[in-house]
């Protein structure tokens, strides 16, 4: 994914790493990748109508992941999984920055 920084009509997301439309195919496939596990989980361990709704929250996760990631590379015409490994990445340099500031304010708490 190549950052440009060209004005478009003053929108904050020109020169950032990733667009809008990368944003919301990010925030579809993480609502998707959420409902999959939620929908096993049900319908793993649910009885009756929670076995029920657990298989229709594992359609709707599999339909949503699958349409934005089909939407995705034919309207930007780029590779999914470059914008997931960067996703990927971003999202652990912040876990691991909050577990440390976590981890310092529980000690600085502690010995105080």
């Amino acid at each position: 994914m190549t950052t440009e920084c060209v004005y478009s009509g003053g929108s904050a997301w020109a020169c950032q790493g990733i667009g809008l439309i990368e944003f919301l195919v990010i925030v579809a496939l993480i609502f998707a990748l959420f409902m999959i596990l939620a929908g096993l989980f049900t319908a793993y361990f649910g009885s009756g109508k929670s076995r029920t709704i657990g298989v229709v929250l594992l359609v709707v996760g599999l339909v949503v992941g699958i349409f934005s990631a089909y939407e995705y590379s034919v309207v930007s015409h780029h590779h999914l999984f470059e914008m997931i490994e960067e996703a990927a990445l971003v999202l652990i340099a912040a876990v691991v920055g909050a577990v440390i500031a976590v981890g310092l304010f529980l000690v600085a708490i502690m010995k105080s």
